[in-house]
Formats: structure tokens, C-alpha cells, sequence
């Protein structure tokens, strides 16, 4: 699209603050899938910007920590690499956030200290991609291992790490687990670590699926779910 890196992440993100106007362009239900109607709401958003800031466009936020969960799956791979193209700035700098569960019930051979040093030997490969595509950028690996639920861990450790953007890899949801999910919502159980994760981080929270018909990526937050951004 010709925009420069941290474009669009910055445009969520400020249509976000105090709940502006520009949020009510975009349609808080499931992507329509239509390329023309996608193209539309990121023109309203940007119009909104403007009257809101008398200007076309907003400065990014430099010096912040982005934080992405990772870990081996394929989708914890395409939000690092939406965070490297769309959200990290020059002046930023990576975390990389790997949860592993304590564990239980089993006599363990491994100290926690191996374990550790295991799960970093795993990520290390995203840290070396990471400065392959920013190598301006300081990149970390943050290893924590926990008994508690993945998704209070993250927030905490988010929190914990001052991120100012928490990004996590999102999969598709089948018909099946939607409707499990939605039952869940209705009993006050609470949804998966992501919805988690985007409801109860004091940062923003950017979900990240790749979409894969017609390219681009599906970005949900607190305010905005499933929102069609091209590659």
C-alpha cells in the first residue's frame, strides 16, 4: 500500500484514546471480506483523525517497549512479523514474551533454570529475525514460567515490563469454537488468553490473524474486532 511502517497501527491506535469519534467508522462486528468496504473504513478513520487533530496525520509515539507473545506456533510468527512491518518504530524496542506452564503431577528431571535456558534456545531464532528486519531496534527475550493462567501471566509481565503495545498471534476459530465461545461469554466464564489478554491489559492489545484469503491481516482490539488491514 505504499505506507510507511507504523502507519496504520498508529491510525488504531489514536482512534482509540478517549473513544474518538473516528472509532464509530468502523464496524465493530466480523470483516465483511469486501476489499472496496475494508478500503472504505480505513478512509473514514483517517478523515476522523483529522477533524480531531486538524491535520492528515499523527506522529508516532517513539521510545516505546513492544512487547509480542511468541512462541513455535505459525500464528505467534505472523504477529511478529506484522509488529516489524506495521507497529515498531526505529526509536522502539522488542520484547519478546515466552509463557511456559510449571510443571505438575510428574517427577521432573529439569531445574527450572534448564527449562528456562531451554525456552530461550527455542526463541532465539525470532530474536535473530527480529534484528535481521530492525537491526536499529533492541531486541529481548523475556522467558516466564508460571502455574497461573497464560493470559493473567501475560498481563501481569506486560505490565510488569512497562510495554506500551502488547501484540499476540491469533488462530482461526472454527464454527464449533465460536459457539463455545460464545455460551462461555454468556455465564461470565471469559473468553480464550487473547480475549483475555485484550480486555484486561492496561496497554493496547493487538490481536494479529493472517488472513488467508486475499492477504493482508485481521486485527482485533478492545474496540475493534477483526479489522481487515492489507500486508
Amino acid at each position: 500500500m505504499g505506507k510507511p511502517a507504523g502507519y496504520w497501527v498508529n491510525k488504531i491506535r489514536t482512534s482509540f484514546k478517549g473513544g474518538s469519534s473516528s472509532s464509530k467508522s468502523l464496524d465493530e462486528g466480523s470483516a465483511s471480506g469486501s476489499r472496496k468496504n475494508d478500503l472504505k473504513n480505513s478512509k473514514n478513520l483517517k478523515a476522523g483523525e483529522s477533524n480531531k487533530n486538524g491535520e492528515g496525520g499523527v506522529q508516532a509515539e517513539s521510545g516505546r517497549k513492544v512487547m509480542v507473545v511468541v512462541d513455535t506456533t505459525s500464528q505467534s510468527k505472523n504477529a511478529l512479523q506484522w509488529a516489524l512491518t506495521h507497529c515498531v518504530q526505529d526509536e522502539d524496542n522488542i520484547t519478546l514474551l515466552h509463557v511456559t506452564r510449571t510443571p505438575v503431577g510428574q517427577a521432573i528431571d529439569e531445574t527450572q533454570r534448564e527449562r528456562t535456558s531451554r525456552a530461550h534456545e527455542q526463541v532465539h531464532p525470532l530474536k535473530n529475525f527480529c534484528q535481521l528486519k530492525k537491526p536499529n531496534v533492541k531486541t529481548e527475550i523475556v522467558v516466564v514460567e508460571t502455574a497461573e493462567e497464560k493470559g493473567k501471566t501475560i498481563v501481569e509481565e506486560s505490565k510488569k515490563q512497562e510495554a506500551g503495545v502488547l501484540v499476540l498471534g491469533q488462530r482461526k476459530r472454527t464454527s464449533k469454537w465460536r459457539v463455545i465461545w460464545k455460551w462461555r461469554a454468556k455465564r461470565g466464564m471469559g473468553g480464550g488468553v487473547v480475549e483475555y489478554c485484550i480486555h484486561n491489559s492496561d496497554c493496547m492489545a493487538i490481536a494479529v490473524r493472517k488472513k488467508s484469503n486475499n492477504g493482508g491481516y485481521l486485527i482485533t482490539t478492545k474496540r475493534h474486532k477483526d479489522f481487515w488491514l492489507l500486508a
